[in-house]
């Protein structure tokens, strides 16, 4: 075993794992405030500045199954430690970066050891804790990826105010170090849980950064890429899916064992946690275009009520861990599902004919739903998952995940834009406006629809 199970973990160890997780999702949204600073800084247009948010996204994606995959071969906790290290220091290099292709590259770094803090704690808590426990633990991860998504914005946005964008980063560095030194003083040792005689799958792993990358061109809707258009791009991108799998079932021991894969519980917990990642990221794309497009709200007002989600979701995390733990994940994973397509359907209706008070209220019943599938059905894979293979399972959590946001963005949007009947937002009508948020959100209630009935489905295998 990588930990010895324990009835109380030591609360340090509770804190670094909560901080880590909290560290990676703050990382991606406090540079978000700062692109118009950025932009003047560095005298560069918005379109080249937006990828200091896009890169680092790219490379926790393009990473994340590696670092669940380096855990189980080198151990839990040195890989930790190994990753809040480069966290820490790409942080201090985009702080003191001269240009934007400086910026760029270290926000590079800082993904990868983003995606170790984003895939281990939910492995490493997993393994310090009994089972009767596993759900409150995925509850207050969950809730600590939400508090760091609220929390980036409103700190970054004081901070460069106040102190110029370099400043974000030196609080991502100065936490990054904090947190490294509870990790090296609470995570006790872990011995890899890999057979000795096993190597990491490069081959698999070039292989899969090449299809992974070629996703997210795709879903970003990029045109034209190192001499390739999108219509070339697809195809390209299917065939490095086939060779990737070839290499796999190949591979003596592969980066993702597709064996672990025909287990009805993983495969479909990983398909449904990409669908919901899609249908929750439609609300973070959506939602404030319809507030300011057909509500007609300021960006403050838009701002505060799109705040209410973050809020919600982290005081709903720990209770909903708690329900897992006393009435069981399959349970609470389908009552999670279920409620959250009445949600949505709620929320594809009451906003547009009571404004702001029927967006509030759906946003409050839609949020805990969300934390109740996303803390059932971390519970159910994770528990799933074989011992020695629970660094990849958790890299494939976090993987399902960011694909699912990366096609929420780019599917939602463009359903939303289609059903405006005009490409021009600006000159749309508040009734097009509301009706094309209408169609959105029942095409997400669709999609939550779907996910509650393949976790039926597989909960009956």
């Amino acid at each position: 075993m990588c930990f010895a199970p324990q009835t109380n973990p030591p609360r340090l160890a509770i804190i670094a794992l909560s901080g880590a997780m909290l560290l990676a999702s703050m990382a991606v949204s406090i540079t978000s405030v700062a692109l118009p600073a950025l932009s003047r800084a560095m005298e560069a247009p918005v379109s080249a500045v937006q990828w200091v948010v896009l890169i680092y996204l790219l490379s926790v994606t393009i990473t994340i199954v590696l670092a669940g995959r380096c855990a189980d071969l080198f151990g839990h906790r040195f890989i930790l430690l190994s990753g809040l290290t480069i966290f820490t220091g790409s942080s201090l290099l985009c702080a003191t970066a001269p240009n934007l292709t400086t910026l760029i590259i270290a926000r590079a770094i800082q993904g990868i050891g983003g995606a170790i803090l984003m895939a281990l704690p939910v492995s490493i808590l997993r393994g310090m804790i009994s089972s009767e426990r596993t759900g409150s633990a995925m509850g207050l991860l969950a809730s600590m990826s939400a508090v760091g998504t609220a929390l980036g914005p409103a700190l970054g946005g004081l901070l460069i105010s106040g102190f110029g964008w370099r400043s974000a980063f030196i609080l991502l560095a100065v936490s990054g170090f904090i947190i490294l030194v509870l990790a090296i003083r609470a995570i006790p040792t872990s011995a890899p849980v890999t057979k000795t005689s096993q190597t990491l799958d490069l081959s698999g792993a070039f292989l899969l950064a090449i299809v992974l990358f070629l996703y997210a061109l795709i879903s970003n809707g990029q045109q034209n890429v190192i001499g390739l258009r999108l219509p070339l791009i697809i195809p390209v991108a299917l065939l490095a899916l086939i060779f990737f799998i070839i290499v796999e079932i190949r591979a003596p021991s592969p980066l993702v064992p597709l064996s672990v894969l025909r287990n009805p519980a993983i495969s479909a917990s990983l398909l449904t946690n990409w669908l919901i990642s899609s249908v929750m990221m439609a609300m973070l794309v959506v939602g404030p275009l319809f507030l300011s497009f057909g509500l007609l709200l300021g960006e403050a007002q838009t701002g505060l009520v799109v705040a209410v989600g973050p809020v919600v979701a982290a005081l709903a995390g720990v209770p909903a861990g708690r329900l897992t733990d006393q009435f069981g994940a399959k349970r609470i994973l389908s009552t999670g599902l279920g409620a959250m397509t009445v949600a949505l359907i709620c929320m594809a209706y009451l906003p547009v004919h009571i404004g702001v008070t029927g967006y509030i209220v759906s946003l409050i019943m839609l949020t805990p739903c969300f934390q109740l599938f996303l803390t059932g059905n971390n519970t159910a894979i994770i528990n799933a998952a074989p011992e020695d293979q629970r660094g990849i399972i958790s890299g494939l959590m976090g993987l399902s995940r960011n694909l699912g946001f990366m096609t929420g963005a780019s599917v939602m949007a463009t359903i939303f834009i289609s059903s405006l009947g005009q490409p021009d937002l600006v000159h749309a009508t508040v009734s097009s406006v509301g009706s094309a948020f209408t169609v959105t959100l029942l095409t997400a209630a669709g999609l939550a629809l779907i996910s509650l009935i393949i976790t039926l489905v597989s909960l009956k295998k």
